[in-house]
């Protein structure tokens, strides 16, 4: 094996402190390794909280630089296999699934299947086993050639909007008859939101979703039609202090997830932590005072209980049902934009990073155009 990959290292302490880095790899693969060449994956908000959070849930270890200091953010996308000492994967297949941000991977497959691998690399046999698994895209039941963007963008961040609209369904809101939902303009937030409202035709429950969102962005998260309410962070007055409320924050910004808590005083039910959308706010969360403490949602731990209760199949298959739905309603309000190259990787990576990308926008990288032919 003799290729020249690039990966992109980031400074664990200084996010904005990232790095093109372009080497030769020339040892040969193993008995049992696969190797495969990533050619394109999303990048969003979702991907700057796996760096945010990469030292307390461990995401720094699913890739490791070789250098303590950096790191290599994970992205979801897909590779083909592009040479294989293992019988059962072959060169050519394509599989979608969880990769470092780097334009190569050598994996160990194990669990083969028809339908994809679990990749059994010493390091990540004890990280979140949702991570590890490569899906084939010949019997993937979510994958269309045509939609490749769109589930590179939206599916990974699907998957946690469902296992999170579960994990409150199975927990009836916590008691809450108004269900506030912060960043309500990220797309984990919207996903969520729209699958609640599809839980409350069926179980014909009546809990209020209110959306919390950026004066910019109100006006677009008003024209979703997921919430029933929506509010900019200037008016949290108008959110019902009488209702018992619960809160899924998906900002990840201590100031305001206080003076949500403190408006709602003694009505408030629950507290779920999702994502960091505000992550160079996120040092606030950590002296709050919340009565009761807000509980970090940490998605894989959801996915593992029902992959056990529903099977692996029956998991995937609730998964695609709920994902069809989703996909066209996304389809009307989501702008994909593609951008290629070191340079252009690292500008969306900054942009995103700062929290200046527009939320009907969704952007897809590739190390080269021939990746996207």
């Amino acid at each position: 094996m003799d290729i020249t990959q690039t990966r992109f290292e980031v400074s664990k302490a200084t996010l904005q402190d990232i790095s093109a880095q372009v080497m030769k790899v020339d040892q040969p693969l193993l008995a049992g390794q696969v190797l495969l060449a990533i050619d394109c994956f999303s990048f969003t908000a979702n991907n700057v909280t796996y760096a945010t959070l990469g030292e307390t849930l461990r995401y720094w270890n699913f890739f490791p630089s070789g250098d303590v200091a950096k790191g290599i953010i994970p992205v979801w996308g897909f590779a083909d296999v592009l040479a294989s000492c293992c019988a059962s994967v072959h060169v050519g297949e394509r599989f979608y699934g969880y990769y470092p941000m780097a334009s190569h991977l050598v994996v160990e497959p194990a669990n083969i299947s028809v339908h994809g691998f679990v990749d059994a690399t010493h390091h990540r046999k004890s990280l979140p086993k949702i991570y590890n698994q490569y899906t084939n895209t010949e019997t993937d039941p979510l994958y269309r050639a045509d939609a490749e963007g769109l589930q590179m963008l939206m599916r990974p961040l699907f998957t946690t909007s469902f296992l999170l609209a579960d994990f409150f369904d199975e927990n009836d809101n916590f008691g809450a008859e108004q269900l506030v939902l912060t960043s309500a303009s990220s797309k984990t937030a919207i996903g969520t939101a729209l699958l609640l409202q599809a839980g409350k035709l069926v179980q014909e429950k009546r809990t209020h979703l209110v959306g919390l969102t950026s004066s910019a962005n109100k006006a677009f998260v008003e024209s979703l039609g997921c919430y029933d309410q929506v509010q900019s962070y200037q008016e949290l007055a108008e959110l019902n202090p009488k209702a018992a409320s619960a809160v899924i924050d998906f900002a990840g910004n201590g100031q305001l997830l206080s003076d949500v808590a403190q408006h709602l005083a003694d009505k408030l039910t629950y507290v779920s932590l999702v994502g960091v959308s505000h992550w160079d706010n996120r040092q606030g969360l950590e002296p709050l005072s919340i009565v009761p403490k807000p509980e970090l949602f940490f998605a894989p731990t959801q996915a593992e209980k029902r992959l056990r209760q529903w099977s692996t199949a029956g998991f995937y298959q609730r998964l695609a049902s709920a994902w069809s739905q989703f996909e066209i309603f996304s389809r009307a309000w989501l702008n994909i934009e593609t951008y290629v190259g070191n340079k252009e990787i690292e500008a969306v990576y900054q942009r995103v990073l700062a929290g200046k990308q527009s939320p009907d926008k969704g952007y897809i990288l590739a190390f080269s155009k021939d990746a996207l032919s």
